[in-house]
């Protein structure tokens, strides 16, 4: 059984036991969350939504919260003396998926 949700404007596949990291939160570890924003289920045959799966809930409980490692981000115009470098580090909240209701 998986489900399709929306987090953060971005869309995850998920399953019961995955571990995923979403955009940073805000949230105390081991807090459960429920998501309505369900937009597709499948546990056998596949049920979307318009835009939601009515009665869809997906409960996930937070690990923890962190940041990603560095990306770097070079620019180089080639004969005009031009360069930019820059750093990201993105923050996200380490979930794992607890329970998909359907």
């Amino acid at each position: 059984m998986y489900a399709i949700i929306k987090n953060g404007g971005k869309q995850y596949k998920v399953q019961e036991g995955d571990i995923l990291l979403f955009d940073r939160m805000s949230l105390d570890p081991k807090t459960t969350v429920e998501i309505k924003e369900v937009l597709a289920v499948n546990n056998g045959e596949l049920r979307t939504g318009t835009p939601y799966v009515e009665g869809a809930v997906v409960t996930f409980e937070v690990i923890n919260e962190g940041r990603d490692r560095k990306v770097i981000v070079f620019k180089k115009r080639r004969r005009k003396d031009s360069k930019v470098k820059r750093g990201f580090r993105r923050d996200h909240t380490r979930v794992r998926i607890i329970k998909i209701t359907a």
